[in-house]
């Protein structure tokens, strides 16, 4: 490897068609699958690629057989140049909002579970009082959001903390829990059953859980190890919350969500709650913010409107 020697004027000479070529090549992982998507000849993107590296005098990705893989270093600029571009684009829609007269553009992830209660009903509150405000909503799971927040594809996060969120680069303010419920569809079996043991459901049933990542899946684990009991022998497993929701209607399995998430179907007799207790204790959902950003007057208000939500529930 080329011994590093980055210059101060490093950021002078990249191009925004070097951050480009960082996010395709991350995105494919192959040189010849990212000149496509840049609309390139292949020695061209070869060629810019030897240029970026020689730039910061290190290999950014390692040359293997079947393709190509991030170095360390090559993972750290990847994430700069997706933040770069989020940024740029977010601005552009930004000031064309307010060109046309809007009051700007506001971009949100957001678990599931603090979705129906508090963040849905503040967006409803800044639409009332700014109409023309531009507001994107993404994220499903607290893993999906902090990923958008990483990249700069939102301008905050409404999630849980994982281990990448550490406090040098982020900041967080708890708002809130939620409860985990075990369900099944109205016409199951168990929907009657007035005593249900933990371990008869982990034996008998075939589950639908969230990846092993998620909080409530760790949770659940948790509860688990603690009486002893293996994990579900039959799992369909799925990061989508509304994947689940359907996939709870097809089958007889069991699943376990937020109740939060779930308040909806529960209303609407969809869903029916299983008489189980799950000891669980899971980590508090917040505001997660990048720190050194200033904060506009719209994600400002947002904030102060999710604080004032978040005290009443």
């Amino acid at each position: 490897m080329r011994s590093p020697a980055i210059s101060p004027s490093l950021f002078n000479r990249l191009r925004y068609k070097h951050l480009h070529m960082l996010v395709a090549l991350s995105s494919s992982q192959n040189l010849h699958r990212a000149s496509q998507a840049l609309n390139m000849s292949q020695p061209a993107a070869t060629r810019m690629l030897r240029e970026i590296e020689d730039m910061f005098a290190c290999d950014l990705f390692e040359r293997l057989p079947r393709g190509m893989r991030p170095t360390a270093l090559g993972q750290e600029l990847i994430r700069f140049a997706e933040s770069a571009l989020s940024g740029l684009d977010r601005c552009a829609e930004d000031l064309v909002a307010r060109q046309q007269g809007g009051y700007g553009y506001l971009s949100i992830g957001t678990i599931m579970g603090a979705a129906p209660d508090l963040v849905m009903d503040c967006i409803a509150q800044i639409k009332s009082l700014n109409p023309q405000l531009r507001i994107r909503i993404m994220g499903d799971t607290s893993d999906q959001v902090i990923q958008l927040l990483e990249q700069g594809r939102i301008d905050l996060a409404i999630s849980r903390r994982n281990a990448a969120t550490d406090s040098e680069h982020y900041s967080f303010e708890p708002l809130g829990n939620e409860r985990l419920l075990v369900v099944v569809h109205a016409g199951h079996p168990l929907a009657q059953r007035e005593h249900l043991p933990l371990d008869e459901l982990v034996r008998d049933w075939p589950w639908i859980l969230q990846p092993q990542t998620s909080p409530a899946r760790i949770g659940f684990d948790q509860a688990l190890q603690d009486l002893a009991l293996p994990s579900p022998a039959d799992i369909i497993e799925c990061s989508s919350v509304y994947s689940m929701q359907q996939l709870i209607q097809l089958t007889d399995a069991v699943m376990v969500l937020s109740e939060s998430a779930l308040r909806d179907y529960l209303k609407m007799g969809l869903v029916v709650a299983l008489p189980v207790a799950l000891e669980v204790r899971l980590a508090p959902f917040g505001i997660l913010l990048r720190k050194g950003e200033g904060v506009s007057r719209e994600l400002g208000l947002f904030i102060d409107l999710l604080r004032q939500k978040a005290a009443m529930l």
